[in-house]
């Protein structure tokens, strides 16, 4: 593996390293932090303690925070249960409601594009018994209504379909899938964490049943997240998966996390109100890289869908460069080639593999995630350092060469050692 350096003139006002990853977390909003800090010290109660006034500063503190995330998602605060973070929350909902729908049922519909907490929480689950339909999506990223509609049978109790994808930013239609769940009687959980916060999301008018999300994709801490569960039109009924103290309903014992809760809280209240500002500021800047990417390279492409996607996703592949040598040479630059809870691994992206791209395709993708916090002039910076780097590393691949005179590479016979 190569590694090349490329050190592009650092425009006035950037700081490196540049945080371009913001679907594996995101900093937290001084905001948030600052409506956090007095839990930590003169507010210490227990939300659960009931009869001094501690305990009651804490409880209404932990019931402002329900009611900040339930106005972001068109619910009420009294469906919001708090959890340590998304993959609490989906492994919640989705063993949740197995077990107690179980004498309904035992299938159970997914996608192959599904976050990890989604699909293990599943791959578990047929060992005890439960069927479970991998939907496949189309080379945008996309599920086929189709296929869902088809999967559908009279054993089928949830349908667990992610709103946005992590890796490449697709948004799955996901008030469609509510609709089509809700006139065949079949649960709908969405793991909405990618967004929330960044997209409007709408339980009500998408005819979501479940709803995971966790604080700290969208500017608050780490270690909290909350399960939306529908009380009316369905009622839903969720089987607890911790016991101990019947917390939250009775689906999550333990004590809450009350600093966190607050934080959850505020970062919903801001995502709300500044959403559609900073939704624009992001889709200009993305549109911007991609268009940096495109005039200056070729043999470049986006991965899924880009009239369904994130504002702040970029993920885009360039051909006859292998993504470690890549992520290597940016290494002042924040990137991800997978998503964060897969990047341990040197496998190319299932996802990308589920899109249909090759091996080698899949491994010269980046996904740049930009956020709150970037700048336009980040952006030129991160343009300019990957377009030298991918120029160098073209110079030293004879794939590329081949390529630029003409020749065929699939009708090349390779000679085997």
């Amino acid at each position: 593996m190569s590694t090349v350096t490329i050190n592009p003139v650092v425009p006035a006002g950037v700081t490196l390293p540049i945080y371009m990853d913001n679907h594996a977390t995101s900093p937290m909003d001084p905001r948030v932090l600052e409506a956090m800090m007095p839990f930590f010290s003169v507010k210490f109660g227990n939300a659960a303690s009931r009869n001094h006034s501690f305990g009651w500063e804490a409880e209404q503190a932990v019931e402002q925070a329900r009611e900040q995330i339930a106005r972001l998602i068109g619910a009420t605060a009294k469906e919001i249960i708090f959890t340590s973070g998304a993959t609490e929350s989906n492994n919640l909902a989705i063993k949740g409601i197995a077990e107690m729908y179980r004498e309904r049922g035992n299938h159970i519909i997914t996608q192959v594009t599904e976050h990890k907490a989604v699909l293990d929480t599943c791959k578990r689950l047929e060992k005890y018994g439960y069927r479970v339909t991998y939907l496949p999506v189309k080379a945008d990223g996309l599920i086929d209504m189709d296929d869902l509609r088809r999967a559908i049978d009279d054993k089928t109790v949830l349908v667990t379909i992610m709103s946005a994808n992590n890796e490449i930013g697709v948004v799955q239609p996901i008030a469609e899938i509510g609709k089509l769940c809700h006139e065949k009687g079949v649960i709908f959980h969405t793991d909405a964490v990618q967004a929330v916060g960044k997209i409007p999301m709408d339980v009500q008018a998408m005819n979501i049943d479940v709803l995971s999300l966790t604080a700290h994709k969208i500017y608050g801490p780490k270690g909290v997240g909350a399960l939306y569960v529908r009380r009316r039109n369905p009622r839903v009924q969720i089987a607890a998966q911790i016991d101990g103290g019947g917390h939250e309903r009775g689906m999550r014992s333990g004590t809450l996390n009350v600093p966190g809760i607050v934080g959850l809280g505020k970062a919903c209240a801001i995502a709300q109100e500044e959403m559609a500002t900073e939704a624009a500021r992001l889709c200009a800047m993305r549109d911007h890289l991609r268009k940096r990417f495109e005039s200056e390279l070729d043999y470049v492409e986006v991965n899924g869908s880009w009239e369904h996607r994130l504002p702040g996703n970029l993920n885009m592949s360039f051909i006859y460069v292998e993504g470690e040598s890549l992520l290597m040479g940016i290494n002042d630059v924040a990137v991800s080639s997978g998503s964060a809870c897969t990047s341990a691994t040197l496998e190319p992206s299932y996802v990308l593999k589920a899109l249909g791209l090759g091996d080698d395709v899949a491994h010269s993708s980046i996904r740049f995630g930009l956020g709150r916090f970037n700048t336009m002039a980040e952006c030129d910076y991160v343009a300019d350092k990957v377009i030298g780097i991918v120029k160098k590393l073209r110079e030293l691949s004879p794939l590329y060469e081949m390529v630029k005179d003409g020749i065929d590479l699939s009708k090349i016979e390779w000679a085997a050692h």
